[in-house]
């Protein structure tokens, strides 16, 4: 990607060159017979008119050259941005282990066979085998009569160290711990039925496990998201399934660049997060967190580039999208996609991401400031010991069960976790699946942004305004309804678990958004009667390095300029608890 920057850039010498504008930088680069032109993405001048304004954004040509001419580009033209236009990688967990592996003995390798039924011997067609031996694995994906075979050099039966087995739909994943193979015969792998662990499901339709524990589950019906745009930047989303069918109001194809590409998901990872934020209230199936938001699906997988994600950030700027939802990734940053995102923040779209599943340091742009960081947990029984996701718990886990998985990403950038293990949701093209991946922690949390911004008050009153000042207080009160989370490492949870009763209480109880006036009044005057000695003062927080309890946690949170609405719950049960409330407080401005 090459651009050119409106401000001057320093040379070698530390001399500024001159900027150079759109129609010479493309003559340039349409001269260069060692460059070739893909494509163009026009830019955006400051938004001098917003009550905040918008930074400038350049437009890019997208070329092909060899990474000498880019250099050599470079040193000739310092004015320029060049940049690579790096391959994004989807936020999916992997079973495959990711232990270095070993040296394997010397010998032709062995292909194994494997034959994968359902309990009642039926045949389970396009299920994922993954064998991983000593060195690099291998996979096979069985056919209509359930069987597969996968080769695997320089391997032996003795060698093999695990089988795991990921059905496309219907069935929960298994795994196989030092397997004793045949060579010679079929080796069967029998599944357990979704349906089985579900009673009722799918002819009865459930909340998942994640939505429980964020407390999604317990908002009353009329809390649905509506009048808010979400958009999905993933593989696109299968609009034809059951439960998405009129769910996802447009989109974009940014791979085959077809009109409705999006509605097509081939690599089934933009459907189960597209379910969890507004899979439809049918009374089967699953549901979705924010049914009646307007859902957006931006198709970049499986192809997509840093310059394809810019293009749907545009896309989402175009049409005012309150949430983004980011299933991709990448190692490496880019400057002009950390611009974008800023640029997206100042015209009001939020974008949450997930922090990546390589067991590593959190991916970019989950490493941006100016986004809202999700990694994943998971939760011991809510998945058979037998399958694959049994395989990630790892570390402490909390009295509820919680863990953090071995492939979440972590670091000082996780802004807080969601569920991300043994996830149910749709697959295409009219199944279901549960899959694990910090792509469906982040759009649990999207979900309940969603559900903020339609019903949380603030957003009618104070912060209503399409800007970056709304993004941060999204951001901040999200962040201020977790749940903490003991789990070793506070780079693997951040904040904590969201809790959608916390965060939409003063909605709950009919207390309208308040104004920045009235809030400092309530917190005078609760410093007030605390200084009396008419209220307790709230518990301080316990010494860095223990672990905090849950008052001393909401005590922290009101410190980092929680709203209000929270030391007004907090005066309210003081005062219920010494006998001067006997019912729950009336709306203040009824």
């Amino acid at each position: 990607m090459v651009a050119a920057p409106p401000a001057p850039q320093p040379d070698g010498a530390g001399m500024a060159a001159p900027p150079l504008d759109t129609p010479p930088l493309e003559k340039l680069l349409d001269d260069d017979p060692q460059v070739r032109v893909l494509r163009r993405i026009p830019g955006a001048d400051a938004d001098r008119g917003a009550a905040t304004p918008r930074p400038p954004f350049p437009d890019i040509v997208v070329a092909e050259m060899t990474l000498d001419h880019a250099r050599e580009l470079h040193r000739r033209h310092p004015q320029l941005h060049i940049e690579r236009d790096r391959l994004l990688s989807c936020a999916d967990a992997s079973p495959v282990p990711r232990e270095p592996a070993q040296a394997a003995p010397a010998g032709e390798g062995v292909t194994l066979s494997f034959l994968v039924q359902d309990s009642d011997g039926g045949p389970v067609e396009d299920a994922v085998v993954i064998v991983t031996g000593s060195r690099w694995p291998g996979h096979g994906v069985t056919d209509a009569s359930g069987r597969t075979t996968v080769a695997l050099p320089g391997e032996a039966p003795e060698t093999i160290r695990s089988v795991v087995v990921r059905p496309a739909r219907g069935f929960w994943t298994r795994r196989l711990d030092r397997p004793a193979l045949a060579p010679d015969r079929d080796n069967l792998i029998t599944l357990d039925r979704l349906a089985d662990s579900f009673e009722g499901f799918p002819a009865q339709q459930m909340f998942g496990w994640g939505q429980q524990a964020m407390q999604l589950h317990r908002l009353p019906p009329t809390f649905r998201g509506a009048g808010v745009k979400v958009a999905i930047i993933d593989s696109g989303a299968a609009a034809a399934h059951p439960d998405l069918r009129g769910e996802i109001a447009a989109g974009l194809d940014l791979v085959d660049r077809g009109q409705r590409g999006w509605a097509v998901d081939t690599v089934f990872h933009g459907s189960p997060c597209a379910g969890i934020v507004t899979a439809a209230d049918t009374g089967h199936g699953v549901i979705g967190c924010a049914v009646e938001a307007e859902v957006h699906a931006c198709k970049v997988f499986p192809t997509g580039r840093f310059s394809d994600l810019i293009e749907a950030l545009d896309y989402c700027i175009d049409h005012e999208i309150d949430v983004v939802h980011l299933g991709a990734g990448c190692s490496r940053p880019s400057r002009l996609v950390a611009a974008k995102i800023d640029q997206a923040r100042h015209a009001g779209v939020a974008c949450v991401i997930g922090a990546g599943d390589d067991g590593g340091a959190v991916t970019f742009p989950g490493t941006l400031p100016t986004v809202l960081t999700v990694a994943a947990i998971g939760k011991t029984g809510t998945f058979p010991p037998s399958s694959a996701h049994a395989a990630e718990v790892a570390g402490p886990r909390t009295v509820e069960g919680y863990f953090s998985p071995r492939f979440t990403c972590r670091g000082p950038e996780v802004d807080l976790c969601a569920p991300g293990v043994a996830v149910l949701s749709v697959a295409p093209p009219d199944g279901y699946a549960v899959r694990d991946g910090s792509s469906l922690a982040a759009a649990h949390v999207t979900g309940l942004a969603a559900l903020a911004l339609a019903h949380h008050g603030d957003f009618r009153n104070g912060f209503g305004r399409r800007d970056a000042a709304r993004v941060d207080h999204l951001f901040r009160l999200i962040k201020s309804s977790c749940m903490p989370l003991d789990l070793g490492d506070p780079h693997r949870t951040g904040a904590g678990l969201p809790d959608a009763m916390r965060l939409l209480g003063p909605a709950l109880a009919g207390i309208p958004g308040l104004p920045s006036e009235v809030l400092n009044l309530l917190d005078q005057l609760t410093a007030e009667m605390i200084q009396a000695g008419l209220l307790q003062p709230p518990p301080m927080p316990a010494p860095e390095g223990q672990a905090r309890t849950r008052p001393a946690a909401a005590a922290a949170r009101a410190e980092q300029g929680e709203s209000g609405h929270t030391a007004l719950a907090w005066l309210a049960e003081e005062m219920r608890m010494a006998g001067l409330l006997v019912e729950d407080p009336p709306d203040l401005l009824d």
